[in-house]
């Protein structure tokens, strides 16, 4: 597991961000044993603490659950794990659109480019 963390945002944050991409993915299945949060620190080389605090907000949200002294597993909660899938995909559409308005490019044209450029990087 490894990931890269920038300045702007809270390194927890991020661990959020990217166990959700993760699950977008597919790497982490419904109900999959995920690392202890001490493994994660040591993995990802971040402070215990913001580790714990990844895996409570995560809890929180219901993206991962923990029963007694097991290891924390991800959710199984399908219509939960379809939200993180359509809540990335939002996000990406969403800058995306804002850089292309930007420059005033038609809908059409855009439309046409993605297409283009998403079945380009199908056939690669």
């Amino acid at each position: 597991m490894e990931a890269k963390f920038n300045n702007r945002d809270p390194v927890y944050v991020q661990v959020i961000r990217h166990f959700k991409e993760q699950i977008a993915k597919g790497y982490f299945e419904p109900g999959q044993e995920i690392p202890s949060r001490r493994e994660l620190a040591n993995k990802l080389k971040i402070n215990p603490n913001t580790a714990q605090r990844a895996y409570k907000e995560m809890e929180e949200q219901g993206l991962i659950f923990t029963e007694g002294n097991l290891p924390s597993r991800i959710t199984k909660d399908d219509k939960l794990l379809k939200r993180v899938r359509e809540e990335l995909i939002l996000e990406a559409v969403d800058t995306f659109v804002h850089s292309v308005r930007s420059i005033n490019v038609p809908l059409s044209e855009v439309l046409n480019l993605v297409k283009d450029q998403y079945e380009k990087e199908i056939k690669e």
